[in-house]
């Protein structure tokens, strides 16, 4: 017999329960979390107000090829973990970081994108020319809330003083109008904002400072549903699709092929 428990509308899955796959056919639907800002990954388009990137045709592959429909499920770093336990999304897609803190919350697949830090100012910034002048005294270096970034750059800047924000476009707010020096990102964002501005300018590390592995989460102990999503990437990355949706959002020089 089983025995199904719902609770504000979401379907908690116990261990003696239906596989995550039983119930992804059954409703017909593949539920995805994912985080809106994610430039390149999983963001919406400020025209069509659609989400789109690398993640959210990922997200539509696989519901394809398990026959059923996709459900985008808006989330965000903070709360993702919270969300794929409570049962909103079977996944979580959306260029999440995998993290000692995370892998023992949530169990994740192989990564398909691998990104180190990257810093953006703006053009006219002269106190800030190379990557070595961010932690200086003085300076302000402003991170998103909830990112691994945040957590390694408390590790790693000794001088510089570090503003923490709630959305990704505080970041850039806070450099143009001079409250912060640089703002630190990932290698997608900080691309898309050199190709959509005029004011801003990327410095890279001169060598790696924190490289992060992205890849996709689902609960603990689901070991079907796990092999499931790693065999359906790994087929992706043979196949040709992967890096086909890597070129369309600008990602082939993260894109992890093995």
């Amino acid at each position: 017999m089983r025995l199904f428990i719902a609770i504000a509308g979401f379907l908690l899955v116990g261990p003696a329960e239906a596989s995550v796959l039983d119930h992804v056919r059954r409703d017909g639907a593949l539920r995805v979390c994912q985080w809106p800002d994610n430039v390149g990954i999983s963001h919406r388009n400020a025209r069509t107000g659609v989400l789109e990137g690398l993640d959210v045709d990922m997200s539509g592959a696989l519901a394809a090829e398990l026959g059923v429909r996709v459900e985008l499920v808006e989330s965000t770093l903070d709360r993702a973990m919270d969300d794929l336990d409570a049962g909103r999304c079977h996944i979580v897609m959306m260029g999440l970081v995998v993290t000692p803190q995370r892998a023992a919350r949530a169990d994740f697949t192989r990564p398909h994108l691998r990104s180190d830090v990257f810093a953006v100012t703006t053009v006219a910034n002269s106190s800030v020319r190379r990557w070595e002048d961010i932690d200086r005294p003085g300076h302000v270096v402003t991170v998103l809330r909830g990112s691994v970034i945040e957590a390694a750059m408390r590790d790693t800047f000794r001088q510089a003083e570090l503003r923490v924000v709630l959305r990704a476009r505080d970041r850039e707010r806070d450099v143009q109008a001079g409250r912060a020096d640089v703002f630190l990102t990932d290698y997608s964002d900080s691309r898309a904002i050199i190709a959509n501005t005029d004011w801003a300018r990327v410095i890279d590390p001169p060598q790696p400072v924190r490289p992060m592995d992205f890849a996709y989460a689902v609960r603990k102990g689901e070991a079907q549903w796990l092999a499931r999503v790693d065999a359906f990437l790994a087929r992706a990355k043979r196949d040709g699709s992967l890096e086909s949706f890597a070129r369309r959002h600008g990602l082939l020089p993260i894109l992890v092929r093995d």
